[in-house]
């Protein structure tokens, strides 16, 4: 039985959204990836339309089990704060509007859970992520990769196959393994 999983990168200008199913022994596979994307010029209110429409065509589409989104973070540029928060309102709205719960991950969870090192950058990400779902080439732009590695931290931080994998003899990446052994440390404490 798969966990259906739909991450959201939040932002104004570039939305990315991915959708993953996540199998017992954490293989997971890609559904779908994007982003959605508004003119810098166009009004606010007009520019979050553009997103929950796309958001709400996802999740009817996809019907993820829920959905992992970006916590929204201090950084120095405020008015891109106030961006990502209210691109995500409207994200967690149309989850909420369907029933669907909603996990918020910190960047840093995000790069500890895909490769293994909380301080990890974008490139790092990506080519774990790409790693990690078998796919061809490397998911662009890095909104689209960041979504994706959403939806995989919110399954394995779920649990998702921690059992399976160990008593099948696990075929996680090396990235998994490091993050199960996280998880046992933490546990232990």
């Amino acid at each position: 039985m798969t966990y259906r999983v739909m991450g959201v990168d939040p932002g104004l200008t570039r939305c990315g959204l991915a959708v993953v199913d996540i199998e017992p022994n954490r293989r997971s596979t890609l559904v779908a990836v994007g982003v959605v994307g508004t003119e810098a010029g166009r009004s606010l209110d007009e520019r979050l339309l553009v997103i929950s429409e796309s958001v709400d065509t996802w999740l009817d589409l996809h019907k993820p089990e829920v959905l992992a989104v970006e916590r929204v973070f201090s950084q120095l540029n405020v008015s891109t704060v106030m961006g990502t928060a209210q691109a995500s309102g409207v994200v967690i709205v149309s989850a909420a509007r369907r029933g669907i719960p909603v996990a918020l991950h910190t960047p840093t969870e995000v790069k500890a859970a895909v490769t293994g090192n909380g301080q990890a950058d974008k490139v790092a990400v990506t080519k774990m992520v790409t790693k990690i779902l078998r796919l061809d080439t490397p998911p662009r732009p890095a909104d689209a990769a960041d979504a994706l590695a959403l939806a995989i931290t919110h399954a394995w931080r779920r649990g998702v196959g921690q059992q399976g994998a160990a008593a099948s003899g696990g075929s996680l990446t090396p990235a998994q393994r490091l993050w199960a052994e996280a998880e046992a440390r933490a546990r232990r404490r």
